[in-house]
């Protein structure tokens, strides 16, 4: 791997929102997430990490199963 080369892992978390009973899912970079977490922690609910193609992380998202796969990274 080149040393430009920066390697991304993705997450896909429920954001919160107020007034509603259930979030959306959301997905962002790891360091992201890790940001979002140090401003408030616990706010938003991470339902899988350590996701490798952002594609993948927003099909995740946009299907629900990162819900059944909670936890998991």
């Amino acid at each position: 791997m080149n040393e430009t080369e920066k390697v991304v892992s993705w997450v896909v978390y429920r954001m919160t929102l107020r007034g509603k009973p259930v979030g959306v899912h959301a997905v962002c970079e790891q360091s992201e997430w890790e940001a979002l977490e140090l401003s408030r922690p616990g706010y938003h609910t991470l339902l899988k990490a350590g996701i490798t193609n952002e594609g993948e992380a927003e099909r995740l998202a946009r299907s629900g199963q990162a819900a059944v796969a909670s936890g998991s990274s």
